[in-house]
C-alpha cells in the first residue's frame, strides 16, 4: 500500500511555474534590480517634490518610483535576454557584451521615452544606447587591465632609476657602515679636543710689554 503511494506521489510530473525555467531566470533578477532603482527613484522624488514644493511630494515620489522602476528592470531585462541568446552556442565576447548592453540600453531609452512623450523616444534611444555600451565598453577596459600590485614593476626595479631597492640584509649593512663612519668621526673629534686641551695657553703681545 505504501509502496503503491509513493510511487503515486514520484511518478506526479513537476508544478511548473508561471514562467519557463529560462525566463524566469531573467525576469527574478530584472525585478529585483527594478525594486532597488525604484526605491531610489521614491525617494530621490520625494525629496525633489519638496525641495521644489510641489504640493504632492509623495505623488511626486511614487512617479518617480514607477519610471526608475520600469528603467532599471527594462535595462537588465533587455540586456540579460540578448546575452542569453548569444550564450547559446558560444561564449559572449566583450563586443557582444557592448552590444547587448547598448541594446539594452535602447530599451531603456524607449521606455523612458513613453513616459516623457514620443518626442522623447528617438533621443532617448540614442543617448541611453551610447551611455549602455560605452559603459560596458570601460567595464571591458577595467577588467582587461591588471591593476594587480604583484604584476607591476616597482620604480626601484628599473635599470633608469637611481634609486635601488634593498633587501634586510643589505639595509642593515648599510646601517652598520654609516655607524662606523659616525664613531671613526667622533673618534677623531675627541682626539683633537684632547689635543687642544693638552696645548699650552697662547700668551699676549701685551702680557710680554707690561712683563719688561
Amino acid at each position: 500500500m505504501s509502496d503503491n503511494t509513493t510511487t503515486t506521489v514520484n511518478s506526479r510530473p513537476p508544478r511548473r511555474g508561471l514562467f519557463p525555467p529560462e525566463l524566469h531566470d531573467i525576469l527574478s533578477p530584472s525585478l529585483k534590480l527594478g525594486g532597488m532603482t525604484g526605491t531610489v527613484g521614491a525617494i530621490t522624488g520625494f525629496a525633489a517634490g519638496t525641495i521644489r514644493d510641489t504640493g504632492t511630494p509623495v505623488l511626486f515620489g511614487f512617479a518617480t518610483g514607477v519610471q526608475w522602476f520600469m528603467l532599471g528592470s527594462s535595462y537588465w531585462f533587455t540586456r540579460s535576454l540578448m546575452l542569453k541568446l548569444r550564450t547559446k552556442d558560444h561564449d559572449i565576447t566583450p563586443g557582444g557584451k557592448i552590444q547587448a548592453s547598448a541594446v539594452a540600453g535602447g530599451a531603456t531609452g524607449l521606455v523612458g521615452g513613453l513616459f516623457r512623450g514620443p518626442r522623447n523616444i528617438l533621443p532617448g534611444v540614442f543617448m541611453f544606447s551610447i551611455l549602455g555600451g560605452g559603459g560596458q565598453a570601460l567595464v571591458n577596459f577595467f577588467h582587461a587591465t591588471d591593476f594587480s600590485f604583484k604584476n607591476r614593476r616597482s620604480i626601484f626595479e628599473s635599470k633608469w632609476s637611481p634609486l635601488k631597492k634593498l633587501s634586510d640584509e643589505e639595509y642593515v649593512e648599510m646601517m652598520d657602515e654609516k655607524i662606523l663612519r659616525i664613531d671613526a668621526e667622533i673618534a677623531l673629534i675627541e682626539e683633537k679636543i684632547a689635543e687642544l686641551r693638552q696645548a699650552p695657553p697662547p700668551h699676549s703681545e701685551g702680557g710680554k710689554e707690561q712683563s719688561n
